[in-house]
């Protein structure tokens, strides 16, 4: 990494660029590459501690042909691209970053060069660098392929050099990963507070039921409401947009659902005080209900992830795999969408599971403290309500990741 004297280095240009486009933004989710989760860079100099804190979360994610340094979903203003309309989804933002190298040198043609094969992928690709050092030649180049020019000064400011258009959304693999947890339903926060998926599918009726929504929630269903409202949105239940809840066509379901086995919202919705504090599995004291639920998560975008990979595994002889075993196997073949799914975003907790690679590093995996909450334990629990899983999950302070078992109940032959 380059000194002081020198210039800005690689790592310290991706931290402001990336304070400066993304920075604040709750519509936003970026991750940096796993190199920079490392303690030293390239030249065996320590990554200050205040860089890699911004740069957090970290993974190992492939647009086009190779990792970018940084790539984000995130509505993006419009003083960094050159058309004001950018369509109705956010883009999927590679950033490639160059900073001076030991020997003095910014090589900013070469970051150009990488940015641009990320177009295959990404909608957006910017090169991002020191401003002293971007020669004219790479502005030049910058501009014939579409990639956009961020430099950066030694105060910390980035400037829009060169401005990209937005390309079309291709189909991806890797880099959707980036754009679900972009999404209302990615698992970045605490989105399932309630390990119940009850609170979750009464939601509907309450907003459906001409009554106050939040009182029907609390006397009927559960008196964590802001929790159940937070987990019928990621379930795709309902909308919270403009500041009201309204129903999704889904979410329609659900009341059509309520209306023709029970008959009316009120009686549904009575049904659920016999379901308080119960911790029978939901499908066996309910089984209408309980095959509701499971109609709803299958369609929970994580869900065909992981009940693939289990039926993988059961393939594979794996018939009841711990969750180490699990991770492990899942991440050879989703890379991306595992560590999102099932490793904590704190830099240090990338910084102990991942290599500068992406690989893992399977003894850190036997610590239940490195994993997410909402995957091991609430969204484990709801699959475990619905008939899906076989284990309930337990919460990582509890959790004992080589007897924790992910299996199927019906893996099939």
């Amino acid at each position: 990494m380059a000194t002081a004297a020198s210039g800005l280095s690689e790592p310290q240009v991706l931290a402001r660029t990336k304070d400066r486009l993304f920075a604040d933004r709750e519509d936003a989710y970026v991750v940096a590459d796993t190199q920079f989760a490392q303690q030293r860079w390239l030249d065996d100099t320590p990554i200050e501690a205040a860089v890699q804190a911004t740069l957090a979360p970290f993974n190992h994610v492939r647009v086009g042909t190779g990792y970018p340094d940084l790539v984000g979903v995130q509505t993006l203003s419009t003083d960094l691209l050159s058309v004001d309309r950018l369509g109705d989804r956010p883009p999927l933002i590679a950033i490639e970053a160059k900073g001076y190298t030991g020997n003095g040198g910014v090589d900013a043609e070469r970051g150009v060069v990488q940015a641009h094969d990320r177009l295959n992928e990404a909608n957006v690709a910017f090169l991002t660098a020191p401003r002293s050092g971007i020669s004219t030649a790479a502005r030049t180049m910058a501009r014939e392929l579409n990639v956009g020019v961020l430099g950066v000064d030694s105060d910390g400011s980035v400037s829009v050099l060169e401005r990209p258009r937005v390309v079309g959304h291709g189909s991806m693999d890797a880099a959707s990963a980036i754009r679900f947890q972009a999404s209302a339903q990615g698992v970045a926060d605490q989105n399932f507070g309630l390990n119940h998926p009850k609170n979750y599918i009464a939601v509907p009726l309450a907003v459906h039921h001409e009554g106050d929504t939040r009182d029907l929630l609390a006397s009927h269903v559960v008196r964590a409401v802001d929790g159940a409202l937070a987990g019928a949105a990621f379930l795709n239940l309902i909308d919270t947009g403009q500041g009201t809840l309204t129903l999704t066509p889904l979410g329609r379901e659900v009341v059509r659902f309520a209306l023709r086995t029970v008959g009316d919202i009120d009686a549904a919705l009575r049904r659920f005080e016999d379901w308080q504090r119960s911790r029978k599995r939901f499908i066996d004291i309910a089984p209408q209900w309980g095959q509701l639920v499971r109609r709803v998560v299958s369609d929970y975008p994580a869900t065909d992830l992981l009940v693939d990979g289990l039926y993988a595994c059961h393939r594979d002889g794996y018939g009841s795999p711990s969750l180490v075993e699990f991770v492990a196997y899942l991440h050879a073949l989703h890379p991306e969408f595992t560590v999102e799914l099932f490793l904590r975003g704190d830099e240090t907790v990338r910084q102990r599971v991942l290599t500068g690679d992406g690989e893992l590093r399977r003894s850190e995996l036997t610590d239940g403290s490195v994993y997410h909450s909402p995957t091991v334990f609430q969204l484990k629990a709801i699959y475990y309500h619905a008939g899906i899983v076989t284990d309930r999950g337990a919460e990582p302070s509890n959790l004992d990741p080589e007897t924790d078992e992910w299996a199927l109940c019906d893996p099939l032959a």
